[in-house]
């Protein structure tokens, strides 16, 4: 994770919510200082160790991390997720942004690997897509990892991807990969999406580096995949659910891509409560 980004991230998200100041928090509190915990309402896996890392850093001494799970670990009702010490003003101004982040990225974990252990085929390696929250892909991407998937390519940038409009607009495979070696040079893969049989045989001519079996059923990728040798790889996407994905168990494909680990994600619940208060606040007449 670039750290770097995910600062500067931090920093806008905070911005964005705190705006010209947490009018409640600064008109109740100055120096008080206490204890608070995050806990987990429902069970899961928690994806975050990074993000309250970075996030409590910015704040110095004003507050300290005294436990946080690490990443991967199981949530279930109850249990201690994060708890904190130092000002109760801070606490309150970052409580929203960091239990926003942390929900998320535990609901994409948990979604994960609930997918992995649907599917049930360790030869097969479920990944993300580009079908991310704006703003957001880095880390949820991340989360996706935690949650044993892997991820496919992170941005138009690092991976070539021959879709069904860049071969129809450029006239066939061969051109299209032909046009993308003489751009691109050696080290960016070329993927390459078919949807039949004579698209893939086109695209095993032309040496690309993973073919990709578009809206296939199990069945025809099971076929599809004979037709590709060993040193391309195979992956297939599109219509795969969860309540499907126990049918690509035993399809021999590499990859399956699923936009639902980020694009239908439901965060897990969790909560943050002050505790062991050391209550100082001002007092006003009235």
């Amino acid at each position: 994770m670039n750290t770097f980004v995910l600062d500067t991230q931090i920093e806008q998200f905070l911005q964005e919510d705190i705006g010209r100041g947490d009018v409640t928090t600064e008109a109740i509190f100055t120096t008080e200082r206490a204890e608070a915990v995050i806990v987990a309402k429902e069970a899961g896996i928690f994806a975050g160790e990074k993000v309250v890392e970075r996030m409590f850093t910015k704040f110095g001494t004003e507050l300290t991390v005294k436990h946080v799970m690490k990443d991967g670990e199981s949530l279930v009702a109850g249990v201690e997720v994060l708890r904190v010490y130092g000002s109760v003003k801070q606490m309150l101004i970052i409580e929203r942004v960091l239990l926003n982040l942390l929900q998320r990225l535990c609901g994409i974990a948990t979604l994960t690997r609930r997918a992995v252990e649907t599917l049930a085929d360790p030869t097969i390696r479920l990944c993300d897509t580009r079908k991310t929250t704006p703003g957001l892909r880095m880390l949820e991407k991340y989360a996706v990892r935690i949650g044993g998937g892997c991820n496919h390519r992170k941005g138009l940038d690092d991976a070539v991807m021959l879709k069904e409009n860049h071969i129809a607009a450029c006239g066939s495979i061969a051109e299209a990969v032909a046009r993308v070696r003489q751009y691109a040079g050696p080290l960016l893969k070329i993927e390459v999406e078919t949807t039949n049989e004579d698209e893939i045989r086109e695209a095993v001519a032309a040496q690309a580096d993973v073919i990709m079996f578009d809206n296939a059923t199990p069945d025809e990728i099971k076929r599809y995949v004979q037709l590709v040798p060993e040193t391309i790889a195979t992956e297939a996407s599109g219509g795969i659910s969860m309540e499907t994905l126990p049918l690509y168990r035993g399809t021999k494909v590499d990859y399956l891509s699923l936009g639902f680990l980020t694009h239908s994600v439901r965060s897990i619940d969790l909560s943050m409560l002050i505790q062991k208060s050391e209550i100082r606040s001002r007092k006003v007449k009235v």
